[in-house]
């Protein structure tokens, strides 16, 4: 179904002249929401989106709903609110005058999984750098790319491991509640569930916090119950516990129970709240894809890491990835889409994206990398730094003139007869013999910490701060906070957000 909005209309352009200049955006998507969805991004729409109902909603209208709703903040209530109540969004969907929506809260649901689906938000992005583009006031020949990242706080509730538990063990109660066709009252008496039985497990529990004999006991009285509730679902349902949803929520509830759990060595081997947290640690049952994740060494943050690939001030690419995950593990979907626009001539990174595959390929190409190296402190006494490495004839020359071949597994070593005798050793190494590792990137790293001893090479790492004002931009549009659970729905709001920046941007190069 096409959206043919009216052209001509004299009625819009009275109301399109009468909006001030903080309402510039919404004229200007006015104005271009015909060239927004030509080049087949419509037929895109139509064919992955089938609306239902009497006077069904054209999909390239939900798109630009899409748009309006994230550049306010808005949620689906909030969405068809506007819709009947906002002349500005009328305006843009050629709806002046209409007191109903033309769209209720559940399109716009279905409308985002199928955008989700088929990738479409990221074919909306590609449509609004092409309207970017079309300004022809940006230079796409030889590209030099950014990358960054900023935390993006996750939307479902962390608990911590008591919780977590009795959450799972809930979860469990109410799929097989609702297989066997009981109430869950009775599944928890028969099972025989006590810490299910109050509004949260350490109520039900109810013990002295600060008696750590108390707490282990709870803790094994905790899992004691897990695997009496797993074991009455196999006796009850059987082969049904094989199969989804049951075994979804019991192969989750086994997760929570053991992520966090190790044998206490001062209690006979018995179990414990681990004093670590674990890498993968699932953090919340509400968004099980959220993760723990750090800001910085004293920071930390729950949710997602946002990346983008900027060019121009254009975002080229986006990702979303759980918060643990290492900046570098997102490089190689930023650079996927960026060959599409030009040829990558340098590349300005993070030292976090350095250990990436990519980084190194692009380097053999004589792409030039401008990054920090990745720093390095030995506690006041040599770092590899002072060490001359030569990769052509592959040996490592030491402060106190000692040699070293440099092995395929990049695993230096110095000798003993060497070390021993060294007047720097104090300066050195506290053992006997000193040992560096030479990076497969090494060649590099040589060249960026040459780079960073220069005026020009500094001049240069500054220029990057181009992604981090754009990435700064992208924040005060989406948030800080997740509007969705799973990374792939929050990638949706990450791309419209992206989308609304090239509006913008041009907004700008057009005035």
């Amino acid at each position: 179904m096409h959206w043919t909005p009216p052209v001509g209309s004299t009625r819009e352009e009275r109301v399109a002249k009468r909006l001030r200049s903080s309402s510039k955006f919404y004229g200007f998507l006015w104005e271009i929401r015909a060239e927004l969805f030509e080049g087949g991004f419509e037929e895109q729409l139509i064919a992955a989106y089938k609306p239902r109902g009497q006077a069904p909603c054209p999909p390239a209208m939900l798109a630009m709903v899409m748009l309006l709703q994230r550049y306010e903040g808005l949620s689906d209530a909030g969405a068809v609110d506007a819709a009947e109540n906002d002349r500005r969004w009328q305006l843009v969907l050629g709806t002046l005058g209409e007191e109903q929506a033309p769209f209720g809260q559940g399109s716009l649901v279905r409308f985002r999984m199928k955008m989700v689906e088929h990738d479409l938000d990221r074919a909306l992005v590609e449509r609004t750098i092409a309207l970017a583009k079309a300004t022809g006031k940006f230079g796409w020949k030889n590209l030099r790319v950014a990358l960054d990242s900023s935390p993006l706080e996750g939307a479902g509730r962390v608990e911590d491991t008591w919780n977590l538990i009795g959450r799972a063990m809930a979860r469990v109660v109410s799929v097989v509640a609702t297989a066997l066709e009981v109430d869950e009252e009775k599944v928890i008496a028969e099972a025989r569930l006590r810490v299910l039985t109050a509004d949260s497990v350490k109520a039900a529990l109810d013990i002295d916090w600060d008696d750590e004999g108390a707490e282990a006991n709870a803790l094994r009285e905790l899992l004691a119950q897990v695997e009496r509730l797993e074991a009455w679902v196999k006796r009850r349902v059987r082969d049904a516990s094989a199969q989804p949803p049951i075994e979804s929520a019991l192969s989750m509830l086994r997760r929570v129970a053991s992520q966090d759990i190790e044998p206490d060595p001062d209690g006979g081997g018995g179990p414990r709240i681990a004093k670590k947290v674990a890498r993968d640690r699932i953090a919340s049952l509400g968004d099980t894809e959220m993760r723990h994740g750090r800001k910085s060494k004293s920071k930390r943050f729950n949710g997602y890491k946002r990346h983008i690939a900027v060019a121009n001030g254009i975002v080229l690419s986006t990702a979303v990835l759980p918060a643990n995950a290492r900046e570098h593990e997102a490089t190689s979907t930023l650079l996927e889409n960026v060959a599409r626009h030009g040829k990558l001539a340098c590349l300005d990174i993070d030292r976090g994206y350095l250990a990436s595959p990519e980084v190194d390929a692009l380097h053999r190409r004589h792409v030039t990398i401008n990054s920090r190296p990745w720093s390095v402190t030995n506690d006041g006494l040599f770092t590899k730094e002072a060490f001359k490495i030569d990769l052509h004839r592959r040996l490592v020359t030491c402060p106190g003139a000692a040699t070293a071949n440099i092995p395929t597994n990049g695993k230096v070593s110095f000798s003993a007869n060497d070390c021993s005798p060294c007047e720097h050793r104090t300066r050195c190494t506290k053992s006997s013999r000193r040992s560096i590792s030479v990076h497969r990137n090494e060649d590099l790293l040589i060249e960026l910490r040459k780079r960073r001893t220069t005026r020009a090479g500094r001049a240069e790492l500054r220029k990057r701060v181009i992604v981090e004002h754009t990435l700064a931009r992208i924040g005060s549009i989406q948030g800080r906070r997740a509007r969705y659970l799973g990374a792939r729905k929050n990638l949706l709001d990450l791309s419209r957000a992206a989308a609304i920046l090239h509006v913008i941007a041009r907004i700008r190069a057009a005035a």
